[in-house]
């Protein structure tokens, strides 16, 4: 096949830090430019990844030879640049959320299945090993029938300046902390759950600082969800069963050299496993190319509107 040549829009920290190394560890990839609002950012990128320098968003979408756009810009811009890069015909790997709100997930995902191009919300944790482990402990009734899930990620609080405490560019714990709790519990309880009670709290500030959700499937299984910015760091989810529970220590941001430990408790006794280090950026970005290749979209624009359903649910039954 001929690599996917890539234009990275916007210099935010995860993509230098995690995301455009991963790019470069591919051979089917080849980062082309980087795109940043200032000359300065631009060329800072471009010298450290040994590509080329773009000054603003629109000459990056504009040129021909870029098929793919990865977007780590706050989720208040993701609208506004996702259309201009599919109207460009191009592929896009975006940083979550997606979307505000559901109707514009569904605007940006009737845009996408129009042009025949792919979108998909950069949710690296879930092509990590250790969730399929977990899988595997449950197949093997370590704990028999599963009867609860519960997942929590938060953080303390955050740089003032942060644009995570900016409602208008997305900020909030809702559409950060909050969605990789939802996406986590549609994996071990399926796409159907809905949100059945939840909570938002602001604090006295214009964004949501904590909260929380319980939510059920169709089966009567559920999962209650709680996330934050002004938390103890808690990065974890628990799978509570009738003969015994998992946790899962490090769920959601495991580093590139950590091997994650999941404990197995059963009725006296605790099992430990170390599981192997991976890079979750690079798993993430070869299903990406899979899916290119394959001309796979539909399942991923599937998980996007399952996902910003839920958040939807979760804000609305929080008010």
């Amino acid at each position: 096949m001929n690599k996917l040549r890539i234009g990275v829009l916007g210099c935010a920290s995860i993509a230098k830090r995690s995301v455009i190394p991963a790019i470069k560890s591919i051979a089917e990839f080849e980062l082309v430019a980087i795109a940043s609002r200032t000359k300065e950012k631009a060329e800072d990128f471009a010298l450290e990844f040994g590509c080329d320098a773009v000054v603003g968003y629109q000459e990056l979408i504009d040129r021909k030879d870029i098929d793919v756009i990865y977007m780590p810009l706050p989720t208040g811009l993701h609208e506004e640049w996702v259309v201009k890069a599919l109207e460009a015909g191009k592929h896009i790997h975006i940083e979550k959320s997606l979307a505000m709100n559901y109707d514009s997930a569904k605007r940006m995902v009737e845009l996408a299945r129009e042009k025949g191009l792919l979108i998909m919300e950069n949710f690296m944790f879930i092509y990590h090993q250790q969730h399929q482990f977990v899988k595997g402990l449950i197949a093997q009734g370590e704990i028999g029938e599963v009867r609860c899930f519960r997942s929590s990620f938060g953080f303390p609080p955050l740089d003032n300046d942060n644009f995570r405490y900016n409602a208008a560019l997305g900020g909030g714990a809702l559409l950060d902390a909050a969605a990789y709790t939802v996406r986590v519990s549609q994996l071990f309880l399926g796409n159907d759950i809905k949100v059945e009670a939840a909570t938002l709290n602001t604090m006295n500030t214009e964004v949501d600082l904590f909260g929380g959700a319980y939510l059920k499937a169709p089966d009567g299984m559920f999962a209650e969800v709680a996330f934050g910015f002004d938390n103890f760091y808690q990065c974890n989810y628990e799978i509570w069963g009738s003969k015994g529970k998992i946790i899962v220590h490090r769920a959601f941001t495991p580093g590139i050299a950590f091997k994650p430990k999941i404990t197995l408790e059963q009725q006296g006794d605790n099992i430990n496993y170390e599981i192997g280090a991976e890079n979750h950026f690079v798993n993430i970005l070869n299903e990406f190319k899979r899916c290119v290749i394959e001309n796979d979209f539909e399942s991923k624009y599937e998980e996007i509107l399952n996902q910003s359903r839920l958040l939807q649910e979760l804000k609305d039954k929080a008010q």
